[in-house]
């Protein structure tokens, strides 16, 4: 995926991002007092955010249009700040800057997709907690039982088709399954966009968001907003099929020595019905299926001989 079809109207990530913020604060919230008259612009104008940022008009829409390109630490933090921006995005802005200011970018390595054996005897260590490795492009690589299961159809995929922003948007379970969908939608994108914007040439990337662009519309206008920010823990209700509404904790945690792969773990207190929802589904995952082959009961990855065949 070209640097041309991660922006809007070319420019750099640095600009596309300013620009797409820029749209989502209201005069308001920045503190502005505006006339009753009408405004085309639904967030702030170009002079309004120059001014809260204390630089020129003429500076900053250089910096949207890609024409200035090595704006200083003060004034990336300038706009951060009027921007109103928290700290994930304030970061995700500083990585843009760098990204911009440098003239031949290193073309991106391979993102590995080798899950260590450690981990995976983790992941059989936290059952009945449905537990999972995803990639930074939300690729699912290892799992145990009912980490598979709690994205419920997901099975039914090739190994290689087994990815969480897939699911969530293009799966017809989906839209059942999360309680909150529209938020598991935006969790998706934010992670995706924050790829995108430091590593627009990312071999793991271009494909997988060239395909959600095409299949899904609400990937699309998701897209174009630019949030970055995605949570690392909290809670999540489902609607499974197979096991009923359940609601979760989860915590999500970068693994060591692995760049970009992810430990996502899913718990309820011991004794509540939530609990006894999640070894029901560690308990059907061991079970036949409907069509005669028996589910893994133990830590799953994807093996040469599933890559190969689910790419014949």
């Amino acid at each position: 995926m070209t640097r041309e079809h991660q922006t809007t109207g070319g420019g750099t990530e640095l600009g596309h991002f300013l620009r797409a913020r820029r749209a989502q604060v209201t005069p308001a919230q920045a503190g502005l007092t505006v006339g009753s008259g009408l405004r085309r612009t639904p967030g702030l104008r170009r002079e309004e955010l120059a001014t809260l940022a204390g630089i020129s008009i003429d500076y900053y829409t250089r910096l949207e249009r890609g024409k200035e390109t090595r704006p200083s630490p003060s004034v990336v933090d300038a706009l951060a700040r009027a921007l109103l921006l928290e700290e994930p995005e304030h970061e995700h802005l500083r990585s843009l800057a760098a990204l911009a200011a440098r003239t031949a970018p290193e073309p991106p390595a391979a993102p590995s997709r080798t899950v260590r054996p450690g981990v995976k005897i983790l992941l059989e260590s936290l059952r009945p907690n449905p537990s999972y490795v995803a990639s930074r492009t939300q690729d699912l690589l290892a799992w145990n039982p009912a980490g598979l299961r709690l994205f419920a159809g997901i099975e039914e995929w090739p190994a290689k088709q087994r990815n969480i922003a897939r699911y969530t948007f293009l799966h017809p379970a989906a839209r059942e399954v999360f309680a909150d969908w529209e938020n598991s939608l935006r969790g998706c994108v934010a992670r995706l966009r924050a790829v995108a914007g430091t590593e627009p040439d990312a071999p793991d990337l271009g494909p997988l968001v060239g395909e959600l662009l095409l299949k899904s519309p609400e990937f699309a206008r998701l897209w174009e907003r630019y949030d970055v920010k995605a949570r690392t823990y909290g809670r999540k209700t489902y609607h499974h099929p197979e096991v009923g509404t359940f609601t979760l904790g989860y915590q999500g945690m970068q693994l060591e020595g692995t760049p970009g792969h992810r430990l996502i773990t899913y718990y309820a207190e011991p004794g509540t019905p939530d609990h006894d929802a999640v070894v029901l589904l560690d308990m059907t995952a061991r079970e036949p299926s409907s069509k005669g082959t028996a589910r893994r009961s133990s830590p799953s990855t994807i093996t040469p001989e599933e890559a190969s065949s689910s790419s014949a």
